[in-house]
């Protein structure tokens, strides 16, 4: 595929296709650059200025005027850089001239990401009219089939759950389909989605245009570029991985015994901000998240064992301030955008450098700064040498009062101790309810949230007196 130009977007075009230049009006000095002189209509702009938008991004400014025009587009930008903005507004500026039902349909890798998409969409079309549905794996199938009867003009969705509805929901199908959207295409694809896109793609009609948005071009989506996109343009605005320039970057290195107790240390020294902890697994969340809590921490956990309701419920608490503190897996790495995140700690340094840049990507987005810190013991040397050989910089050492660390230590072991009783009751309470059929998979109603947890831990800790 051709390399970006100077002007960051060139066309991807067979051997007896001509190289097209780009509009004009993408040409503008990116300081100059308004929403309107890239050809957003005042409706819109107007929207975009009462949600703070002063000015389009790099991926907007480049990626909009093509998708005007008409153009398939591939957009790859590092993540919190305004990509779903940059698709939205040239499908609301398209539905507004020509309306019609199921009009647009996005897909998205994961559930809370859907939701965003869609809580953009909404006000973003606010003044024009626009509905969404939200059509995603654990909620209830028929108020789904409700909400798609009543046709709305976007559907945003989990590519599995579309194909559900697409076999299963009698009178729906997405015939009048003019816009395709598949967003963090790169996780589309690792999440094993790609059949299920395959499947999607052949009962599409074929005369639409296909926005496919990325932070990494990887084979995988090349792959999905040739098959799902006609005589594209490419807009890439950062090299392969990079993270922002104001996010500040940071490793702590200790031994592996004393990580709970630097957790603690640095959620203290940092009290008053906002916080995400990512750790790996969903049983290392809610310990995490239990451990906080009996510190006195406002911790609160989402991973994917949660229930939709509950997920959205603890990203909800955590954007208005309710928490302070979000105890995640890798759920909430990608794509949402959660306004002003100070903090990111990889409690677990991720496998995968890909991954560390989503993660650290939730904090300074939209041009506010942020930091990152990630905790390094005697086992993760060398994958933090991977990651500071992908980002192209050294992590510096995040300054630390060891003596202060070591006088939380008996108080972090107490906590420690009470934290494990309680994830054992909450795990003895699940395989209860799986008995007696109450229990289930990712999705299920029934799973405990950490609110209850901390209630069958204090009777717990009465009966053990």
């Amino acid at each position: 595929m051709p390399s970006a130009e100077s002007s960051n977007s060139s066309p991807v075009h067979s051997d007896n296709e001509t190289t097209q230049t780009a509009p004009e009006i993408a040409d503008s000095a990116a300081e100059k650059a308004t929403f309107s002189s890239i050809g957003v209509m005042k409706q819109l702009c107007e929207a975009c200025d009462k949600l703070g938008f002063k000015a389009p991004t790099d991926i907007q400014r480049d990626a909009i005027p093509w998708a005007l025009q008409g153009r398939d587009v591939i957009g790859l930008a590092q993540t919190g850089s305004g990509k779903t903005v940059a698709f939205a507004l040239p499908i609301l500026q398209a539905l507004w001239d020509n309306p019609s039902p199921l009009f647009a349909c996005v897909m998205a890798p994961t559930r809370e990401l859907a939701y965003q998409i869609s809580e953009t969409f909404e006000a973003l079309g606010s003044g024009i009219g626009a509905r969404c549905a939200v059509i995603v794996g654990g909620m209830d199938l028929i108020s789904q089939q409700i909400a798609l009867s009543k046709r709305p003009h976007i559907v945003v969705c989990t590519p599995g759950r579309l194909q559900d509805h697409l076999e299963n929901t009698k009178g729906f199908s997405l015939r009048t389909l003019k816009y395709l959207v598949m967003d963090e295409a790169d996780r589309l694809l690792d999440m094993d989605f790609g059949p299920k896109i395959d499947q999607i793609l052949r009962v599409i009609p074929r005369e639409r245009n296909t926005f496919l948005f990325s932070a990494t071009m990887t084979t995988k989506v090349a792959k999905l570029q040739r098959a799902s996109l006609s005589n594209p343009v490419k807009v890439e605005v950062s090299t392969k991985y990079s993270t922002v320039d104001k996010l500040l970057q940071y490793y702590m290195f200790f031994p592996f015994k004393r990580k709970d107790c630097y957790l603690v240390w640095l959620l203290n020294e940092m009290a008053g901000q906002t916080a995400i902890v990512f750790a790996r697994t969903c049983k290392e969340v809610l310990r995490i998240g239990l451990l906080l809590r009996n510190l006195g921490i406002e911790a609160i956990p989402l991973h994917g064992q949660l229930s939709m309701d509950k997920r959205l419920g603890a990203l909800n608490k955590f954007k208005s301030g309710a928490r302070s503190v979000l105890v995640a897996t890798d759920v909430a790495s990608r794509g949402l955008d959660i306004p002003a995140v100070d903090l990111v700690v990889n409690y677990d340094i991720p496998s995968f450098s890909k991954d560390y840049i989503h993660r650290v990507g939730r904090t300074a987005r939209a041009g506010r700064s942020g930091r990152a810190i990630s905790f390094a013991t005697q086992y993760d040397v060398e994958l933090l040498q991977r990651i500071e050989q992908v980002i192209g910089k050294k992590l510096d050492e995040f300054p630390s009062e060891k003596d202060a660390i070591l006088l939380l230590q008996e108080r972090v072991n107490e906590a420690q101790r009470i934290a494990m009783l309680e994830l054992k009751e909450v795990q003895s309470k699940q395989k209860k309810g799986k008995k007696r059929g109450h229990g289930g998979g990712a999705g299920d109603d029934k799973q405990i949230s950490l609110s209850e947890a901390k209630k069958i831990g204090r009777s717990g800790k009465k009966h053990r007196r």
